[in-house]
C-alpha cells in the first residue's frame, strides 16, 4: 500500500487515542463530582437515588458520549471499515484511561475485581471493573487488525461469518452485564424494567462462563480475520 497512505493511518491513530485519552478524564472528572456530591464516603452499592433531573441528565450524557464516539471515526477515516476500526478503538482507550484517571484523582477502584455500574441503557449494566477492561483490549486488538490489514492491502474486509461472530459476542456480553439486574428485578417483582429499583439493587453474581463465551466468539472471529488477510498476496 501507499506509504503516505499508511502514514496518514498512523497519525489518524495517535489523534484519535488522544482525544479518546482526553474523553476518558472529562468522564472520570464527572464521576468524581457526582460521587464527591452523592457519596462522600465512598462509592458503594446500592446505589443512592439520584434526582430526577440528574438521572435524565446522566442518560444523556452516555448517550452523547457514544454519538461522540461514533463522531470520531465517521470523520477520521472515508471507509466504513477504518470508521469502524477506529469507533471500537476509541471506545476501547476511552474506557480504560477512564478508570486510570479514576485511580489518580480518588484512588478508585482499589481492586481490579471491584463491581462498578457500566452503563445505564436500557437497563443497569454491572460488573467487576476488570471485564470492561478485557473488553477494551479486546476492541484494541480487533482494531489494530484492521488497520493492519489496510494499512497492508488497501482492502481490509470482515466477512459475513466474522460480523455474525463479533455480533452475538456483543449480544452475550451485554447479557452478562445486565443479567443480575434483571434477576434482580424479576425477583423483586417489579412491574416495569424502566423503573429504578437501584436504591434496592446490590450487584451478586457475576457471569464469567456467559461473558468469556462472549469473549470466545470475539477472539474467534479477530483470529478469522488475521488468518485470512495475512496469507500470502
Amino acid at each position: 500500500m501507499n506509504d503516505s497512505v499508511n502514514t496518514s493511518l498512523g497519525w489518524i491513530m495517535l489523534w484519535v487515542g488522544i482525544f479518546a485519552v482526553s474523553m476518558g478524564f472529562l468522564e472520570s472528572a464527572v464521576v468524581v463530582y457526582l460521587r464527591t456530591i452523592f457519596y462522600p464516603e465512598g462509592f458503594s452499592f446500592p446505589l443512592k437515588a439520584l434526582t430526577r433531573e440528574i438521572g435524565i441528565t446522566e442518560l444523556l450524557r452516555e448517550a452523547a458520549t457514544i454519538i461522540m464516539l461514533v463522531i470520531i471515526g465517521v470523520v477520521s477515516a472515508k471507509k466504513f471499515i477504518i470508521r469502524f476500526a477506529l469507533f471500537i478503538y476509541a471506545f476501547a482507550i476511552w474506557d480504560i484511561f477512564y478508570y486510570v484517571f479514576l485511580y489518580i484523582l480518588i484512588g478508585w477502584p482499589s481492586s481490579l475485581l471491584e463491581w462498578d455500574i457500566l452503563f445505564l441503557i436500557p437497563v443497569t449494566w454491572t460488573g467487576p471493573v476488570i471485564s470492561p477492561v478485557i473488553n477494551s483490549l479486546t476492541m484494541i486488538l480487533l482494531a489494530g487488525s484492521i488497520v493492519y490489514a489496510e494499512r497492508r492491502t488497501g482492502n481490509a474486509k470482515i466477512t459475513v461469518k466474522e460480523w455474525l461472530l463479533l455480533i452475538l459476542g456483543s449480544l452475550v456480553t451485554i447479557v452478562a452485564y445486565t443479567l443480575d439486574y434483571v434477576q434482580f428485578m424479576l425477583h423483586d417483582h417489579t412491574t416495569s424494567l424502566v423503573a429504578n429499583p437501584s436504591m434496592n439493587y446490590i450487584p451478586q453474581f457475576f457471569n464469567w462462563w456467559l461473558f468469556a463465551t462472549g469473549e470466545l466468539f470475539f477472539v474467534t472471529a479477530i483470529l478469522s480475520f488475521w488468518r485470512r488477510t495475512n496469507r500470502k498476496i
